[in-house]
């Protein structure tokens, strides 16, 4: 096993009092007992694992005698460390592991979590929840949606000058669930997706979950690359891209790459899904306006998880008739329709949207100014552009491998979500996404916290630092996206990424 896919295994092992070399071997001795170590795998070597997880070789070579000890592994000369113990039986493959999510899986106490950009409970919640109207939903199961929420819905895109009728809407159980379904309704296993080389790691999961390959579209200062898509989307079953705030570089495609996009997709006769999750989250310039306003035939996706909280569940698909119906049939099988409950909190959520989203917006705003200003006076050798709007800074930490000090940074106290966790492939290593969500005295207290993790990091402002994965052998960074640039440099530059390569996991 590779020591950077063992690192992703491992997720927050080091948190915590016990000394490294003890929580290492204890994590590692979980991965064997589900089975996430293969019987017989072979381990990588004390070495590269130690330089992986920015510790000692003396910490990895304590923690595998442990592990020997415990009749787990086995040394074999010339050959190196293997897993003794075989799975327990009946288990089916474990899911791709995502960093993202790890601390909805892996809470620990006093740890500053920038992973999941995502709002606290909102203090109006309970005033909301008490005014929806509960009526007479039938016997509860509505695949589509309710009625009235499919409407509100359909009268939010109305607005943006995209004319909409209610049977074009299906409700979801959050956007998660609305690309779960529309990797399933387009996609079969070896079928390729063109999407953003960096963008939302639950996309990615959703489609290599289905056993799709992922065509990674390099990104300008202006968001995705109109000329290396054109130059892949034939070989495409499906286009999914996040135009609007894109995550995670924060870009915005213009109307006239806009247009140019939804042309060339209706061109080749390819369906293009519009993540417009963002689109609310503007906090400088005017909304972005949604890609179906461009060309009848573009599937947008949306949610109330990032403008109003994660926990009500309301997330939609907007498309022609007929895939709204055959998106609502995989959606009966999946869980025979959304909380109808939680759907009339998002009926009296929709009626009072314009103010919410105002006060959302300001929020946001405040908070990332303060980050924008903390880490350029605290790291100003980190580099980053202010985003326009959504909710996350994409940092480049100079000369340093962003999946080690992840590793490093998490016995200072905070959760990072490395570069690469956001990459249709090994890209992006020097690169971390940073969230503005979290209240100000929390968010000040990360900076502080990053600031004495970088001071202490073996490897900080050292260019010569050895690159995991892809970045090792010179396939890192330089087909990544855009260089990272100041805020008063030159904008619309377009990186090297080289179009079109596939990649299977």
């Amino acid at each position: 096993m590779h020591a950077g896919r063992l690192a992703e295994l491992l997720g927050r092992w080091s948190s915590g009092s016990e000394p490294l070399y003890l929580k290492l071997a204890a994590r590692l001795e979980g991965l064997v007992e589900r089975g996430e170590i293969p019987a017989d795998g072979r381990l990588p070597t004390e070495r590269a694992l130690a330089a992986e997880l920015a510790v000692s070789r003396n910490t990895a070579v304590a923690a595998y005698d442990v592990l020997r000890d415990r009749g787990l592994v086995e040394r074999r000369r010339g050959s190196g460390t293997f897993v003794r113990r075989p799975p327990r039986p009946g288990r089916g493959v474990v899911a791709e592991f995502n960093p993202m999510f790890l601390h909805l899986l892996d809470p620990v106490p006093d740890l500053i979590d920038l992973t999941c950009a995502a709002p606290p409970q909102p203090a109006y919640l309970a005033e909301v929840v008490a005014e929806a109207a509960v009526g007479d939903f039938g016997i509860g199961y509505h695949p589509s949606g309710i009625p009235a929420l499919r409407q509100a819905i359909a009268d939010h895109y109305a607005a943006q000058g995209v004319p909409t009728d209610p049977a074009q809407i299906v409700v979801t159980s959050g956007a998660q669930q609305a690309i779960s379904l529309l990797a399933q309704l387009f996609l079969r296993p070896g079928d390729a997706v063109a999407a953003e080389e960096l963008t939302y790691p639950g996309a990615l999961d959703a489609f290599r979950g289905g056993g799709a390959r992922i065509l990674g579209v390099p990104l300008t200062a202006d968001g995705v690359s109109v000329p290396h898509l054109a130059e892949v989307v034939g070989g495409a079953k499906l286009v999914y891209l996040v135009p609007a705030f894109q995550n995670p570089t924060g870009s915005v495609l213009p109307p006239h790459a806009a247009r140019r996009v939804v042309a060339l997709c209706e061109s080749h006769g390819v369906p293009l899904v519009d993540d417009h999750v963002l689109a609310d989250l503007t906090l400088d310039g005017p909304r972005p306006a949604p890609l179906a306003r461009h060309g009848s035939g573009v599937i947008s996706v949306g949610s109330l998880s990032k403008l109003i909280w994660g926990g009500v569940r309301i997330g939609w698909v907007r498309a022609d008739p007929r895939t709204a119906a055959d998106l609502a049939r995989l959606k009966a099988v999946a869980d025979l329709g959304t909380d109808v409950v939680a759907q009339a909190i998002g009926v009296a959520l929709f009626a009072r949207l314009g103010r919410l989203r105002a006060e959302r917006q300001a929020e946001l705003r405040a908070r990332r100014d303060q980050v924008v200003r903390d880490l350029r006076a605290a790291l100003p050798s980190w580099e980053f552009r202010t985003p326009p709007g959504g909710q996350t800074l994409w940092i480049r930490l100079p000369g340093a491998d962003s999946r080690r000090f992840a590793q490093f940074a998490l016995r200072y106290g905070v959760a990072l979500l490395e570069g690469t966790s956001l990459a249709a492939h090994e890209s992006s290593g020097e690169h971390i996404r940073v969230p503005f969500t979290l209240p100000p005295e929390a968010l000040s207290e990360a900076v502080r916290r990053l600031r004495k993790a970088w001071d202490d990091y073996p490897g900080a402002n050292d260019a010569g630092l050895a690159l995991s994965g892809a970045a090792a052998t010179g396939e890192g960074d330089r087909h990544a996206t855009f260089p990272a640039e100041r805020d008063d440099e030159s904008a619309g530059r377009e990186s090297p990424v080289r179009p079109g390569r596939e990649h299977l996991r």
